[in-house]
């Protein structure tokens, strides 16, 4: 295969894979595809940051109608998100872009696994209200 042939189905797997445990688990694909830009095409933090933004608008128009048509989103809290994230990703870029890729780089695994802790806490507690004999 082609050096171009390769990136673009590598791209499509991550792609894929992203948007099917996006669309299962709720995550953000900022979670799946900027560790996947770094370690699959070997893009700096910075280009793995700034793709993942962009790549991520389709996916999460798709994921937001879609869950909709469910019932699932409250608009009126997504509004709200989103107003104010629009100051807090332009601050945000602004500091991403002072700080060196390493830094980035151990504040995103920082973010990961203070997510992951809160998710196996979180599960670990429902767990006990529904059967105090588990773990």
């Amino acid at each position: 295969m082609t050096g171009s042939l390769t990136i673009a189905l590598e791209l499509a797997a991550l792609g894929l894979v992203a948007g099917v445990l996006g669309g299962l688990l709720g995550v953000g694909g900022g979670v799946l595809f900027v560790p996947g830009l770094v370690v699959i095409l070997g893009l700096s933090q910075h280009q793995a940051e700034a793709t993942s933004l962009l790549a991520i608008v389709p996916v999460a128009l798709l994921g937001a109608l879609t869950q909709d048509r469910y019932g699932n989103v409250r608009r009126s809290d997504a509004l709200k998100i989103g107003l104010f994230s629009i100051v807090g990703v332009a601050g945000g870029v602004a500091l991403a872009n002072i700080l060196s890729g390493a830094v980035l780089r151990g504040a995103f695994a920082l973010l990961l696994l203070v997510i992951a802790a809160q998710l196996v806490r979180r599960a670990l507690t429902q767990l006990r209200k529904n059967d105090p004999y588990a773990l």
